[in-house]
């Protein structure tokens, strides 16, 4: 997108996601992003591009992978020549799903669908007699991908596909990423605003009404909603100590059991009025 146009101060707007995973669990390393069809030029003006070549940015993506081989001593020159001398690059570009920004919905499908879980569980069955785990074809691929996998060799993929420690597989860039949106605003009113002060951090009350989105997205339901009365309930702490949370269930099971009833006003039968 950068390329697109010739300004070195503009800034794209990406989201990169690193899948390693194929339909099978085979390891297949390829990257998923949400790119806005422009940038941002220094001034703050967009700059739209109405089309990308598909085939340009492959071969673009083709040569900073092997820039960055080989600046790690990973290629070398004559590796890169003949790698480029291929029919086929080896490398491949999609960019024909588009979402526009009033189509929210398609936004929030397409984001689940580059964080899904390498492994789903729909397609997941386990045949105790033969002690066999079977995983069934994706939909759009052709059932003879069904496979049948040693249980062991299950693990095995499942685990190819776990990250390194502090390897992130989001990547934010352009005005997406934090030292943009760490960076003042220099329009700012305020006269002791330091040109190195970092934005305030979020607070708590932000950070709890996405955890509850969050959850009403993925489970359509409100955490925050009261049961009983339909009012939206306020969250007091976190408790994790297992014997704190014994204690106050118990206390609630206590209050919840059948207690006598107030006295009437009435005499019950049998039994003699009370005198004034």
């Amino acid at each position: 997108m950068a390329a697109a146009v010739e300004d070195n101060e503009i800034r794209p707007a990406m989201v990169a996601v690193i899948q390693t995973f194929s339909y099978s669990l085979l390891f297949n390393p390829h990257i998923h992003a949400l790119v806005a069809r422009g940038v941002w030029t220094a001034a703050g003006q967009w700059l739209p591009v109405p089309y990308i070549d598909p085939h340009a940015a492959e071969l673009l993506f083709r040569h900073k992978v092997f820039k960055i081989l080989k600046k790690h001593d990973l290629i070398s020159d004559e590796r890169i020549k003949l790698l480029m001398s291929w029919k086929n690059t080896g490398f491949s570009v999609d960019n024909s799903v588009t979402v526009y920004p009033s189509d929210q919905q398609g936004l929030e499908r397409l984001a689940r669908y580059l964080l899904r879980s390498p492994v789903s569980l729909q397609r997941l069955h386990f045949l105790p007699e033969t002690q066999q785990v079977i995983y069934q074809a994706n939909k759009g691929h052709d059932q003879d991908a069904t496979e049948i996998i040693d249980p062991m060799d299950f693990v095995a993929r499942v685990l190819m596909q776990v990250p390194e420690p502090n390897k992130h597989s989001i990547h934010y860039f352009g005005i997406y990423s934090n030292r943009v949106k760490q960076k003042p605003n220099k329009d700012s009113s305020s006269p002791d605003a330091s040109p190195n002060e970092e934005s305030p951090a979020i607070s708590n009350s932000n950070l709890r009404r996405r955890w509850a989105d969050l959850i009403r997205r993925v489970y359509q339901t409100d955490p925050l909603l009261c049961p009983n009365c339909g009012s939206l309930m306020r969250i007091i702490s976190f408790i994790t100590q297992q014997k704190v949370i014994h204690k106050i269930l118990d206390h609630l099971k206590k209050r919840a059991t059948a207690t006598r009833g107030p006295p009437t006003s009435e005499p019950q039968q049998g039994s003699l009025p009370l005198s004034p």
